[in-house]
This record gives C-alpha cells, sequence and structure tokens, in this order.
C-alpha cells in the first residue's frame, strides 16, 4: 500500500512542524519528503515524481510565491499554498500564478489532510471513458482523456483545476451550472462564504479563453444561478 500513496513535497522552514505533518499525514495515506527552503524544494521537483507540493509562502530564501512561478514556467504539478491568516493579497496572488487551493495557517493537519486529497482527486490522470470528445461547440475541443484543450485548434495551457472546471462547463455546454456544483467538481470540496478560490480560477480560465468577435466571454455568469459555457 506505502508505495501506491501518493508522493508529496511539503516545502516549509517549520522544522518541528514538519515533522509532525509528515508522520500524520503519512497516517493519511500520503508520502511525505521535507524541504525547508524554495531553492531545495525545487531541486527536489526537478529530481522526484511527486503529485502535489504542499507550500508556505513565507521562506527563507526565495519566497512561496517565486517557487510557485517558477514551477508554473515548466509544470502543471499540483500545488496547494500555505498562506497567513487573514492575508487575502497573498492568497489572490497564489491563485493568479496557479496554485490549484490554499490552506490559512495555522491549520488543523486533518483539514490539510482532506485537502490535499481533494487536489488529489482532481488533478490525478483519470481513467480513459467513452464520453464524446469534441464540444457541441465550434470553438473548443476538449479531450476529457488526455486533459488537452483547444481554443480553434490552439493548445489551451490550463492548470488541473482550470482544466476541472472548462470540462463541467464542457459536459453542460448550453445549460447553467451552479457554483456549488463547480466547487464540488473543481475544488473538490462544499462551497463556503467568502471563498474567493473559484472566481479566481474563472477570472484566470477566462483571460486564457479570450473573446469571440464580438467580445463575448465563452463563459457567461448567470447571476445568482451560476455559469454557461456558450455553444457558440
Amino acid at each position: 500500500m506505502e508505495t501506491c500513496a501518493p508522493r508529496v513535497l511539503l516545502i516549509d522552514d517549520d522544522a518541528p512542524l514538519c515533522q509532525l505533518l509528515v508522520e500524520y499525514l503519512g497516517a493519511e495515506g500520503l508520502r511525505l519528503t521535507a524541504a525547508h527552503d524554495g531553492e531545495t524544494g525545487l531541486r527536489e521537483i526537478h529530481g522526484g515524481a511527486f503529485e502535489l507540493v504542499i507550500l508556505d509562502i513565507m521562506l527563507p530564501d526565495i519566497s512561496g510565491l517565486e517557487v510557485l512561478r517558477r514551477i508554473r514556467r515548466t509544470s502543471d504539478l499540483a500545488v496547494l499554498m500555505l498562506t497567513a491568516r487573514g492575508d487575502d493579497l497573498d492568497r489572490i496572488l497564489g491563485l493568479e500564478l496557479g496554485a490549484d487551493d490554499y490552506l490559512a495557517k495555522p491549520c488543523n493537519p486533518r483539514e490539510l489532510a482532506a485537502r490535499a486529497h481533494a487536489v488529489l482527486r482532481r488533478t490525478r490522470h483519470v481513467v480513459p471513458d467513452t464520453r464524446p470528445e469534441q464540444a457541441p461547440a465550434s470553438w473548443l475541443t476538449l479531450s476529457i482523456t488526455q486533459r488537452r484543450a483547444n481554443w480553434r485548434d490552439t493548445p489551451l495551457n490550463l492548470t488541473s483545476t482550470e482544466f476541472n472546471i472548462l470540462a463541467a462547463l464542457f459536459e453542460n455546454a448550453g445549460t447553467v451550472v451552479s457554483k456549488a456544483e463547480l466547487s464540488r467538481r473543481a475544488l473538490g470540496r462544499t462551497l463556503v462564504p467568502y471563498d474567493r478560490s473559484l472566481d479566481m480560477h474563472l477570472s484566470h480560465l477566462r483571460r486564457k479563453l479570450g473573446t469571440f468577435a464580438d467580445g463575448r466571454s465563452p463563459i457567461q455568469t448567470i447571476h445568482g444561478a451560476g455559469y454557461i459555457l456558450l455553444k457558440d
């Protein structure tokens, strides 16, 4: 069982906390490796087959945001960021740079384990299925099995969370998908008040998709109801 457990890299300069999390998350089915600064963490990423990085914003050499920026230059590796409680700016910047989720410190190890598993569930490769891979729209081609999307034959560079949002809308193109359902599908958790994660991911996805010739976004907000992926 241990060899099948997802490999997770924890980058945090708090050594006692890292030891606690290595033991606790290990008991929760995750194989953790700890690094205590950003440069060491980046070397570990380049040399190891990790499925998730748990990344603290505050590091002694380079910031967690810079580590995330460097990761996103070459990889869509799942990243769960740890931010200072109440620091909205760091959370927003992390999501804009491509973090899959965030959790405020100090955090409950049980909640961290739940968030880590939720991120892993939505970012691990899916088993191929028989669903159609051509959307009922002329502008979008999306492959669920290969987790790839093209805008008018141009590949889209999406994070795992952005892809999951697009896939949920894609499967229901032309009909409204509620915000609660998108949160469940894309973030793996129930929507809670004041959580702007989904809004930030949607905003980033919209920028990557661009607009139609008439200036409309392919993803429209239906106030009080949810979001809809336009067919054309």
